[in-house]
Parts: C-alpha cells; sequence; structure tokens
C-alpha cells in the first residue's frame, strides 16, 4: 500500500522525536516528582509554542508536494528558501516569550517553585527554537518529495544524542557539573542543532535533494512565496496552536491541583503523546499523497488517498486504546518505580487518566489525518475555525466544567480532552468528504480532465 509504504518511516521519525520527550520525562523522573512537575510544566510551554511555529513553517510539504505533482521544481526551491526565511521570523519573538516565561506561569496560578523549575529548563531550550523550525523546513522539502528516509535516520541518531547529553547535561559527567532540569533544555538546544545541521548536509549532497538548489538566493526574502507560504501556513499553525493549546492550558489547570496532579498528568500524557504519533507520520504520509495527486490533477486519487490515511490512523490507534485500557501500570512503570510508597498517589491518577486516554485514541488518530488529508488540498481556514470551535469552545469548556467546577479533577480535566478531539474528528472528516465530493463532481461536469482539486473558502 502506498501510503503505508511512505508512512512507515515517517512514523519511525516521529516516533523518534516523541522519544525525546520520552527519554527526558524517564530520565528527570530519577530527580523526584517535583523535578517531573517542572518538566511537565516545562515541556508543555515550550512544545506548544513550537507546535504552533512548526505549524506554521509545515505550509512548505503542501507547497512541496503540489509542485513534485505538477513538475514544477522552480517552485519547490522557492518555497523550501522561504521556509527558512519563515523560521527566522516566527523564532525570534519565540526566543523572548520562553526567556521571560516565569512571571506569567506565576499569574496563571503554578506554584512557585514548580515555575522556577520550568522557567530554568526553558531558558536552556529557548536557543533550540531556531534550529527546530528550520530543520522542519527541510523535513517537509524532503518528505514533499516522498523521500523521508533522511529525516528518520537524523531523527533516530538524535533520539541516541539526547539521551547521552541528558546523562552528561542533567546528572554531570567529564568535569561538568550536574544541571539538573536546565541540562535537559541545554540537550534539547544541541539536538536540534545537530538535527538541522545533519538534514542540511544531506539536502546539499544527497540525490535527488541536491537537484534543488534551496540554499541559493537566501539573502533577500521572496515576499510572493513568503506570503503564500503565512497564507496557508498560518491557519495551519493556528489551528495546531489551539489543539496544543487545549493540551497546555489543560496541564496549567492540572497544575493548579498540586503537583501529584502535575506529575500523574505529565506520565500520561506522554503515553497518548507516544501513540499520537503514529497517525501523525500517517497523516503526512497522507497529505503528501493527497498534494501530489492534487499537482497531477487527480480528484479520485486525492480522495483516496485521504479515506485511506484515515483509515490506517483509527485502525492503529484502536490497537492503542485497547493497550491503554488493559496495561496501565505497566505503562506507568516505565516512568516511576511504582512499588516506592511516596509514589502511590501519582500512580493511581496517572493509571485513572490512561483510563480516559484509551477513549480519546481513536477520535484522535481520526482527526489528525482528517487534517493531514485537507492540508495537502492547501485546505487550512475552515479546519482552522473547526479547530477553534472544537478544542476550546468544547474541549476546554467542558474540561473546566467537569474538572474545576464540578470538582473531578484531573480526570474531569481529561474528559474534557474527549469532547473537543471527538467533535474535531467528526466535522474535520465531514469537511474532506465534502470538499473532494464536490471535486469530483466538478470534474465530471466539465466532462474533460479534471480539474485540480481547489478548496471552497479559499483555503490557501
Amino acid at each position: 500500500m502506498p501510503t503505508l509504504r511512505l508512512a512507515a518511516p515517517v512514523i519511525a521519525a516521529q516516533v523518534g522525536q516523541i522519544s525525546m520527550g520520552f527519554v527526558d520525562t524517564v530520565m528527570v523522573g530519577r530527580l523526584g516528582p517535583e523535578a517531573l512537575a517542572g518538566v511537565a510544566l516545562g515541556n508543555t510551554v515550550f512544545f506548544t509554542l513550537l507546535v504552533v511555529c512548526i505549524g506554521v513553517v509545515q505550509a512548505v510539504g503542501p507547497m512541496v508536494s503540489q509542485a513534485a505533482g505538477a513538475q514544477e521544481p522552480g517552485v519547490i526551491e522557492r518555497s523550501v528558501r522561504q521556509g527558512l526565511w519563515l523560521g527566522v521570523l516566527l523564532a525570534l519573538p519565540a526566543f523572548g516569550i520562553l526567556w521571560f516565561i516565569e512571571p506569567v506561569l506565576l499569574t496563571l496560578g503554578q506554584e512557585p517553585e514548580t515555575a522556577a523549575r520550568a522557567a530554568g529548563y526553558l531558558q536552556a531550550a529557548a536557543w533550540a527554537f531556531l534550529p527546530a523550525c528550520w530543520f522542519t523546513a527541510l523535513r517537509s522539502f524532503v518528505e514533499g518529495l516522498a523521500r523521508p528516509l533522511p529525516v528518520t535516520i537524523i531523527t533516530l541518531f538524535g533520539v541516541g544524542l539526547n539521551v547521552g547529553a541528558n546523562a552528561v547535561l542533567m546528572f554531570g559527567a567529564w568535569g561538568l557539573p550536574a544541571m539538573g532540569l536546565v541540562g535537559t533544555g541545554y540537550a534539547t538546544t544541541i539536538v536540534f542543532w545537530t538535527m538541522f545541521a545533519l538534514l542540511a548536509l544531506l539536502a546539499v549532497r544527497l540525490e535527488p535533494f541536491r537537484d534543488y538548489a534551496v540554499f541559493r538566493y537566501l539573502r533577500v526574502p521572496d515576499r510572493e512565496v513568503l506570503g503564500e507560504l503565512v497564507r496557508i501556513g498560518a491557519p495551519m499553525g493556528v489551528s495546531r496552536g489551539v489543539e496544543a493549546g487545549l493540551f497546555m492550558i489543560t496541564a496549567l489547570m492540572v497544575g493548579t491541583l498540586g503537583t501529584t496532579a502535575l506529575a500523574a498528568h505529565q506520565v500520561a500524557i506522554q503515553c497518548a503523546a507516544f501513540t499520537f504519533m503514529i497517525p501523525v507520520g500517517i497523516s503526512i504520509a497522507g497529505s503528501v499523497r493527497v498534494g501530489q495527486a492534487a499537482g497531477r490533477e487527480d480528484p479520485g486519487g486525492v480522495r483516496r488517498a485521504g479515506l485511506v490515511s484515515m483509515f490506517c490512523a483509527t485502525a492503529v490507534m484502536a490497537v492503542a486504546a485497547v493497550v491503554f485500557w488493559t496495561l496501565p501500570n505497566l505503562l506507568v512503570s516505565l516512568y516511576l518505580d511504582v512499588s516506592a510508597p511516596g509514589n502511590a498517589g501519582v500512580v493511581r491518577l496517572a493509571v485513572s487518566l490512561l483510563g480516559v486516554a484509551a477513549v480519546f485514541q481513536v477520535f484522535d488518530g481520526v482527526q489528525v489525518a482528517a487534517s493531514g488529508a485537507l492540508q495537502g488540498l492547501k485546505d487550512t481556514r475552515v479546519p482552522m475555525l473547526i479547530a477553534i470551535a472544537t478544542y476550546w469552545g468544547v474541549g476546554l469548556t467542558s474540561g473546566w466544567w467537569l474538572g474545576l467546577h464540578r470538582d473531578w479533577g484531573a480526570i474531569g480535566l481529561w474528559w474534557g480532552l474527549v469532547a473537543g478531539l471527538a467533535a474535531a474528528s467528526v466535522l474535520l472528516t465531514a469537511r474532506f468528504l465534502r470538499t473532494t465530493r464536490e471535486g469530483e463532481l466538478a470534474a465530471a461536469d466539465a466532462g474533460s480532465p479534471p480539474v485540480r482539486p481547489g478548496v471552497p473558502d479559499g483555503g490557501g
């Protein structure tokens, strides 16, 4: 199956990328629940902001895939160059936000000790933001050409480097002092700069990527292509940010319930994030195949590619749901010593949260696959509105009401996640089916070679 052949290395890269957060959580867990709460808060802020920015930069992906389908190499080159410029424009303000985040965390009701630990981690990790954006631009280029293996290899190398850098910087080695959470942040910076440098080297030296002069003429921004990237990518970034914001604000609300609740939340959300990387990889593969079919002016191929990616994502997450439901104690034991009396409260709550996570796994897979298929069509504006309405209008509202107003605590906040993701999965799937059906009907009515699938709202 073409989707799975393309998705397999992408999934491996996604799992490798989330493994960095897994490694951070597991290694910080050795420092105790207080440190785990600090990295939970810091990771949530960092990756929420990063998800927004790389969501915008990922507009390079549909630009490249559609241009590849239409055999327009010049458009590919210009898109990647402006993706690098876009990374600079996004990373600069993000750096400032991360550097001065501690007063914001205190204002949002976080415990002072937890906020201080998270702020130290974020100031060290802030230096990773620019290379992360640049890596995303090059990754979108490579994957848009349906050649994702180099990204997979580099990402897996990054996981190993992250383990080593954490060991040295967190616990001290080779004459360096033990820096704890701050060392974790610096390890993140080292990993992202290394990954970007390696992918840039491959883009210059390896076929077929070196056939595209993506690093030439970088001195002056191309306003036309940069503007199109922003038009496509800004709604993507907002959608990513709204979804990530659902999880970030949920984490902040959990943080007001105390260190035990926040530590349990971090364990459970890491498990959910790990399995989520599989449908994310399928979604990226589906987006590439949809974009290339659109570039070839093949509406039937567009619809098939999108539906296959949604089916595959649903099947995978159904299996993950069964694992979460039947083996929660085993999963929690990967992060904490479940036999230690001091961890008993965290373990109990984490197991309960994984039961709720089992419910939203399938919805999470469907919504990300449907969103990726729509991005392949450059349809990003209406999905952005759907994200706002479902993740915040449904998810946050119901989570706040159940968790804080009805005093269900962290469990209630997580049921809000279920509600938001379920609503998004239904509406995004309906959007894709409607859009591609209209494209097929338009081609049939014309009685001639089909036009490139468009989007009714002009999204992009």
